[in-house]
């Protein structure tokens, strides 16, 4: 039987939960805190991610969204990786969900990415652990420049 783990990265940021929406939302921008993508934040909205292949894996990450409610929650799944691919961890399967709130100073950001199976997706969230959490500097870091 398999466990199943998340990433939980929290964040405040000093901006305004529409600014921190924006990031999560404007596909340009999401091009430069994680991947190219064909991202329309519309519920039932289907989408991929591009990065460069690993193994056999092609390197998309195919998505579809599943919760929209601007400026508070988004929600999408993340399916990508092969079984036949041992050297990075067999495929998966899970969701990211984007939380924002209103907090003095600005807005707390929570992304969950749930749905990591051990033992075959460990290698992939020992990968990517610390990657959201860059992910959100870099968030920030855009929303100065806007």
């Amino acid at each position: 039987m398999s466990e199943t783990h998340a990433i939980v990265v929290e964040k405040v940021l000093p901006y305004a939960p529409d600014v921190i929406w924006r990031m999560l939302t404007d596909s340009e921008l999401i091009a430069k805190w994680l991947m190219p993508n064909d991202f329309v934040a519309s519920v039932g909205h289907r989408f991929t991610f591009k990065t460069r292949p690993m193994g056999d894996w092609d390197g998309v990450v195919h998505c579809e969204v599943l919760e929209c409610e601007p400026p508070r929650l988004l929600r999408y799944s993340w399916q990508g990786g092969a079984d036949s691919n041992p050297d990075y961890g067999s495929k998966l399967d899970s969701e990211v969900t984007f939380t924002l709130a209103p907090v003095e100073g600005g807005t707390q950001l929570r992304m969950v990415h749930d749905g990591f199976r051990f033992p075959g997706n460990a290698i992939a969230f020992e990968m990517m652990s610390p990657g959201w959490a860059r992910i959100m500097d870099r968030i920030a870091s855009l929303a100065a420049e806007a």
